[in-house]
């Protein structure tokens, strides 16, 4: 096969990987952009407010390997469509950096799991102490979303409905919110029967929701390594072979 043909299909391919990683790259951008603006979602409500800035970390980091990923992709596209060895050695380098980082924020990531897991089970513990206190109002938004889980979930409390009993915010101790009954009451506390509440507490459907969204993440991580792995080697055949078309073009 002669190299030009090589060349070619070289190109074709690097391509094919190159909007791959692309499209990888945009989807961490939006997950972090997510993260950063939606205020509709548990995760950021419970992590963006006080001192405790979380989601403002992921999100620059997402958002970070997400602009890196978009700028390396149009290197890439730009040294591919003009055969340029200094554009794709440039590609190459970032496609070599953002693997290697890549791979310490894989590492950083399941190593801190389990701690930001607890901390996620802890800080829906202190919104349940926390909620329905007038002095909070500005709490309000992440009180409602845990309104919207217990009323469309059917459970109450994180493990279970006596969870509301360390709550001091309450006019009398035998008060539960109001969306852990069927009632359509726009209020934080409802006197009922405790027999008529939501008995099953609401933590599988909250660390489901955590470990699936983890689970994205880990996902993409994952394909844009094996993506990179792909396109290093690519490039790295197409520069050489490249120089050898410049050296002798007619070559079998």
């Amino acid at each position: 096969m002669k190299i030009r043909d090589k060349i070619l299909i070289q190109k074709y391919y690097l391509n094919v990987f190159n909007g791959i990683f692309l499209a990888l790259g945009l989807m961490l951008l939006t997950f972090g952009l997510w993260l950063l603006f939606d205020r509709n979602n548990l995760f950021s409500e419970l992590f963006s407010s006080g001192k405790n800035q979380l989601v403002a970390y992921i999100s620059c980091i997402l958002l970070g390997i997400g602009s890196v990923i978009t700028f390396t992709s149009a290197v890439g596209f730009l040294g591919n469509v003009m055969e340029n060895k200094c554009l794709l050695v440039t590609y190459m380098s970032f496609q070599i950096l953002v693997f290697v980082t890549q791979m310490a924020l894989s590492v950083l990531i399941f190593m801190k799991k389990e701690e930001v897991h607890n901390q996620w089970n802890n800080r829906i513990d202190e919104v349940i102490s926390e909620y329905g206190n007038e002095s909070l109002a500005e709490q309000e938004p992440v009180w409602n979303i845990l309104n919207a889980v217990q009323h469309n979930m059917e459970c109450c409390g994180r493990y279970n409905v006596t969870q509301w009993e360390r709550n001091k915010n309450k006019e009398n101790s035998t008060q539960i919110p109001c969306s852990c009954t069927k009632s359509s009451l726009k209020k934080w506390f409802c006197d009922v029967p405790r027999d008529s509440t939501y008995s099953m507490g609401c933590e599988e459907y909250l660390n489901t929701w955590f470990e699936n969204n983890v689970l994205i993440l880990t996902a993409i991580a994952i394909s844009l390594l094996i993506t990179q792995i792909f396109l290093i080697t690519l490039t790295g055949q197409l520069c050489r072979d490249i120089s050898k078309n410049n050296i002798w073009p007619n070559e079998l």
